[in-house]
Parts: C-alpha cells; sequence; structure tokens
C-alpha cells in the first residue's frame, strides 16, 4: 500500500535532474484527485452577510479555512472548494458550516466559533416538532424559545454554553456535542409545551453535570 501511494504521489510531482519538485502553478490532474467540494444554499436575504462590505467576511472565512468560495447572489447558492493550501483535511466541512451558520441567522463573528476544535452545528427545523395545524403555531413557538426581549434564548445559551440563533422555521445550534443535546433538549421541551419554569429546572440540573461533562469529553478528544 506503502509503495502504491508513493507512486501515486509521483505521478502528481515534477522532478527536476538534481531530484527537487518542481510546482506547477497549473495541475488539473491534482485537483482532480485531491479537491474537495461542498455545495449549500442559503437564504437569499443572508447573502450580504456572508459575503461582507467590500467581500470582507467572504474573504475571512477563505482566509482562516484556506478554502475558496463562490456566491451566486441571484439564487443563494454557495460552492465551496479545497485549493492547494487547504491543509486541514475537514476545512471545506468547516467552511461550509460557517456559511449555513450565517444563512441561518448567526452573526460572522458568532459563526467563527465553529473553527474550534469539537465544535459542531445543528439545525432543528421546528415544524418537524410542531404537532398540529394551528395557523399561528410556528410564530408561537418562537415567541416561546426566544422569549421576553431575548431572555429565554438567553438563559439556555448561559446554562447550556451552546450559541443559539432562531431564524425562520429553524433553529440552529453551535456547541460541543454535549452543549448541543441540552440546547436541543431544552428548545424540543419548549416547541411541543413545557411551561418555561419546567424547562429552566431541567437546564439548572444539566448545568451541574455540564463541567463534569465537558471536561470528560474534551479529554478524549
Amino acid at each position: 500500500m506503502g509503495e502504491d501511494f508513493e507512486k501515486l504521489m509521483k505521478k502528481f510531482e515534477k522532478v527536476s535532474k538534481d531530484g527537487e519538485i518542481i510546482k506547477e502553478e497549473e495541475d488539473e490532474e491534482w485537483e482532480e484527485f485531491f479537491k474537495q467540494e461542498e455545495y449549500v444554499k442559503i437564504p437569499k436575504e443572508r447573502i450580504g452577510v456572508l459575503i461582507g462590505k467590500k467581500g470582507q467576511t467572504k474573504r475571512e472565512i477563505e482566509k482562516r479555512t484556506k478554502t475558496k468560495i463562490e456566491v451566486d447572489s441571484e439564487t443563494g447558492e454557495v460552492w465551496i472548494t479545497s485549493t492547494k493550501e487547504t491543509t486541514d483535511p475537514l476545512a471545506v466541512w468547516k467552511a461550509r458550516d460557517i456559511v449555513l451558520a450565517i444563512g441561518r441567522g448567526f452573526s460572522p463573528e458568532r459563526a467563527f466559533r465553529l473553527l474550534n476544535e469539537g465544535e459542531y452545528l445543528e439545525i432543528i427545523n421546528l415544524t418537524d416538532i410542531i404537532i398540529g395545524n394551528e395557523k399561528n403555531a410556528l410564530p408561537r413557538v418562537r415567541g416561546r424559545i426566544i422569549g421576553r426581549k431575548g431572555r429565554t434564548r438567553e438563559i439556555i445559551e448561559e446554562m447550556s454554553g451552546a450559541s443559539i440563533s432562531v431564524y425562520g422555521k429553524t433553529v440552529a445550534i453551535i456547541g460541543n456535542p454535549i452543549q448541543i443535546e441540552i440546547a436541543r433538549t431544552a428548545i424540543e421541551k419548549l416547541a411541543r409545551g413545557s411551561p418555561h419554569g419546567t424547562v429552566y429546572r431541567y437546564l439548572e440540573r444539566r448545568k451541574k453535570d455540564l463541567e463534569l461533562e465537558g471536561s470528560m469529553y474534551y479529554e478524549n478528544l
């Protein structure tokens, strides 16, 4: 296997008569074999946030992940591809999730949390949880999750350690798996009609376990 891999790598290398590797600017065979690509679509009203003033946000994502991002401003379609400078094998996925997070209402600064080791994005579709066809069900559930002046959402964030964005029909969560699990459970309880007091007591109980569980989680990373 090792010899086969070395032969494969040499196929993409140009070697001088002195044995030094000569790098070429364009190598279509290299790109075909090694290139990674992801496609996502975000709401058109979030494209301006993704691109940023004079393209600054998009360039910052590209710089931090060493990827290339192309945005169709008319459709909201986004293509993320690896480059020859990409060193992290998960870089394209991280850039994709940052784009998705911004599309789901997070500010770029909060979305960049996804660059941290062990941090992930989860998106909950509230229409999958809400029972019945009540006309005002979605706005009512959104209101229960956000709370008066955003206080309920803030409490969930404070107690779970996760970052939360309520946008359209979705709730997006950024955090490590333990934080996401706690926040998701609280959100699902609220969406299904549990009293706020019950949910707050659940969060208080889980917060006591969070520090121990979190330390054990990071030790195993």
